[in-house]
């Protein structure tokens, strides 16, 4: 089974979720902001934890992530294969030693990525280009764990992807954006975009969509053959 964890109803598991559907593995989404509880372990090929607009070191507002967080170093111990998308990153971090704090620069909308040379043997960025548009959304940041490999950049923030061990990967940016996820955000999230900077970032989407997708899909395979290989072993 491969379980997603949702922190809030519209950061959903977008395109990564429809590429999981369309596999022979089961799915189950969990919205750990609502109480459901998350399964047994021993149930879970893979795990992915989701975006949201908490922020790691809000335990006391958001219960629910010392929860998540015990939860996440027994996948880690386990050497299950897990993906960390943007709060969920942070998550990743933090619980293998990093340092998460609020950054001088926050990145809302389409950003060019670049791959660092450790990603050159890295399973998850085989095929993807040195350098990729991305679609980002955050205002924290986190520091690479000593023993964890740093996999990516922006101009703005120097470490947008990171692995833990051989299976654990987490991703500052957003591989799994729709053009509707985008609308609910823009209207949902209170940011201090005017109507230009909104519909640059929705315009964006359409032009950078057939890139985006192939490099998204390209990512969403290699995680799968990590889950393939893993079983395997």
């Amino acid at each position: 089974m491969i379980l997603f964890i949702k922190h809030i109803d519209i950061e959903g598991p977008g395109t990564l979720g429809e590429f999981f559907a369309q596999t022979d593995w089961k799915v189950k989404t969990i919205n750990l902001h609502k109480g459901e509880e998350l399964p047994p372990l021993h149930l879970c090929e893979a795990v992915v934890s989701l975006g949201g607009p908490m922020n790691v070191y809000e335990n006391d507002i958001y219960p629910f992530l010392e929860v998540e967080e015990a939860f996440l170093k027994n996948v880690l111990k386990k050497d299950i294969p897990v993906l960390g998308i943007c709060f969920g990153s942070q998550l990743m971090a933090k619980i293998s030693g990093g340092l998460i704090e609020k950054t001088l620069n926050p990145e809302i909308g389409w950003y060019p990525i670049k791959l660092t040379k450790y990603s050159r043997d890295d399973l998850l960025f085989r095929g993807v280009d040195d350098i990729f548009d991305m679609f980002l959304w955050h205002e924290d940041k986190f520091s690479i764990p000593q023993k964890a490999i740093h996999l990516s950049k922006s101009l703005l923030c120097e470490n947008q992807a990171l692995r833990i061990g051989k299976y654990a990967w987490g991703l500052q940016f957003h591989p799994e954006i729709t053009y509707e996820m985008l609308l609910s955000w823009l209207d949902f999230y209170r940011i201090d975009l005017d109507d230009m900077a909104k519909m640059k970032i929705l315009l964006g989407y359409f032009e950078k969509r057939s890139k985006y997708d192939y490099f998204a899909k390209k990512i969403y395979y290699n995680f799968a053959c990590a889950i393939d290989q893993k079983s395997k072993t």
